[in-house]
């Protein structure tokens, strides 16, 4: 008698903003069993205790894992027993630190904080712009060292405590396995990493003082990085020793989960915040650091694989504060349905998506956000919600053209069918305001990182691990809607430098 073959499965982590997200991964198909979110119903908020502050708590982040598992173990075909390895990706730059028992000291400092600017200024003016750039291929901006830094001197109390700083990921990996590791682009998101050296930046440490023994042992992205402890496993129901075996930040892993790992590739998301990554084989930057360089997932220093990372702070939390504002009487569903019984331009409605901290592309400027046009006869919550979502696009467009100068020549770019994705107004508006052709993938974050960890594990190589991907859309310009939207385009351009300039 021949025995039946066990199923095999992968664990797939996503801890974002809004929510904590689980996908089981059948490893053999790679297609989705099941998946799960904590909330499902409503989304996490940002705690902002002071102007331009952003933290959340590790707790909930951890408490909102076990929840989402919890449930996934409770789904029709998913046997938790039977995952072979997990993957975390995560909300990048924020800031975990933890205590010589592993008690996080205090709440995390987000992606969108912005009180670390001054100290990363401080530190670009002691080391120098163009070694920064050269080195770090980075300003050190507002990213985890310079929000590090910031605890040092505001918090110094809480700093002589701290025995390990991570990241998100890495601190839910520590809840998993009692393991802290660290990676190259963990270490190069943070502005922690010598690209000419290949090690931790010496210039970082000394300038602010750090000890590098408060980082996890430096490992692969694809390679073990702890497993699952007895303690964990018990209240999970999954099997204790299960390995996890890939952690990536979010927009490296949206790309991975898109096949975006070779040159000249690039991918999109537009979740909380949106970000346009692509993937070049040369060390790269910018020389006024608005998109940032990071190592990729399969960077290797011999084989490099660097992503320019355009990031936009106010994406998916526009579309969000606009339905609340709205009173939260409609669904995002019926929102983009409302939407899209207005024509382009909204009726002269303007918007303009920042207000979630320092933008990194205005180079750290703090600009509001808001709308301009405002017709108190004509507009109504439809102009509303169009107006926003063109506001997202075109602010899409202002990266992409600061990405062209930096010499990005693609075409075509690559997104999960998900989040502001699933608008049809937003696609058509991003499609033809930044003349890129969209293709839209069943794919999202939590699935990438369960397929990160079936290359992490040796199950598949960068070459095979994504062949059953599937293409559900493909979006190209329109040229009459092209010649629409460059027009109301320029005319937005021209208020938000205006604005720039005023704050400056």
């Amino acid at each position: 008698m021949i025995a039946e073959r066990k199923n095999r499965f992968l664990l797939g982590i996503d801890i974002g903003t809004s929510a904590v997200k689980v996908a089981l991964v059948d490893a053999a198909t790679r297609t989705v069993v099941a998946a799960v979110s904590c909330p499902d119903s409503v989304e996490r908020g940002i705690q902002s205790v002071q102007p331009g502050w952003a933290e959340q708590d590790p707790g909930q982040w951890w408490a909102d894992v076990k929840a989402a598992i919890r449930k996934l173990g409770e789904q029709p075909g998913c046997d938790l027993q039977a995952v072979e390895a997990i993957g975390i990706t995560y909300q990048m730059h924020g800031l975990v630190v933890t205590d010589a028992e592993n008690n996080v000291l205090r709440d995390a400092i987000i992606w969108c904080d912005g009180r670390a600017i001054s100290e990363g200024e401080r530190a670009l003016q002691a080391i120098g712009k163009e070694r920064c750039l050269e080195r770090l291929l980075n300003y050190p901006g507002n990213f985890t060292a310079a929000k590090l830094a910031w605890v040092k001197e505001q918090e110094p109390a809480v700093y002589e405590k701290i025995r390990k700083v991570m990241l998100p990921g890495d601190y839910i990996a520590l809840r998993l396995s009692n393991t802290v590791t660290s990676t190259v682009s963990m270490f190069s998101e943070g502005t922690f990493w010598d690209f000419r050296s290949n090690t931790v930046s010496q210039d970082i440490l000394d300038f602010f003082g750090f000890d590098p023994g408060l980082f996890g042992n430096l490992q692969p992205v694809f390679s073990v990085h702890g497993t699952l402890s007895a303690a964990s496993a018990l209240e999970l129901g999954m099997k204790a020793g299960t390995p996890i075996t890939y952690k990536a930040g979010d927009q490296l892993n949206n790309a991975l989960s898109l096949n975006v790992l070779k040159p000249g590739e690039i991918a999109t998301t537009a979740g909380t915040s949106g970000v346009i990554y692509a993937v070049t084989d040369q060390l790269v930057y910018d020389p006024l650091s608005r998109i940032n360089s990071f190592a990729h997932v399969n960077h290797l220093p011999d084989e490099p694989r660097i992503g320019l990372l355009l990031c936009i702070n106010g994406a998916g939390i526009s579309n969000r504060w606009i339905r609340d504002c709205t009173g939260g009487i409609h669904t995002y569903t019926q929102m983009n349905e409302m939407a899209a019984g207005v024509v382009p331009g909204a009726g002269g409605l303007r918007y303009y998506p920042f207000g979630n901290g320092a933008e990194r592309m205005l180079q750290h400027t703090i600009v509001q956000a808001g709308f301009s046009g405002i017709d108190l006869n004509l507009h109504t919550p439809a102009h509303l919600y169009r107006a926003v979502q063109e506001g997202i696009a075109f602010a899409f467009r202002y990266g992409l053209d600061i990405m062209r100068e930096n010499g990005l020549r693609a075409t075509i770019v690559k997104a999960g069918k998900a989040n502001l994705f699933l608008s049809e107004v937003f696609a058509r508006a991003f499609v033809n305001v930044t003349g890129l052709t969209l293709e839209l993938y069943h794919t999202d974050a939590s699935v990438g990182a369960a397929i990160g960890a079936g290359i992490g594990l040796g199950m598949y190589t960068e070459a095979n691990a994504f062949e059953n991907l599937e293409r559900v859309t493909v979006m190209a310009p329109d040229a009459a809607q092209q010649e629409v939207y460059e027009t109301i385009y320029q005319e937005w351009r021209i208020q938000l430098d205006q604005q720039i300039h005023q704050n400056k």
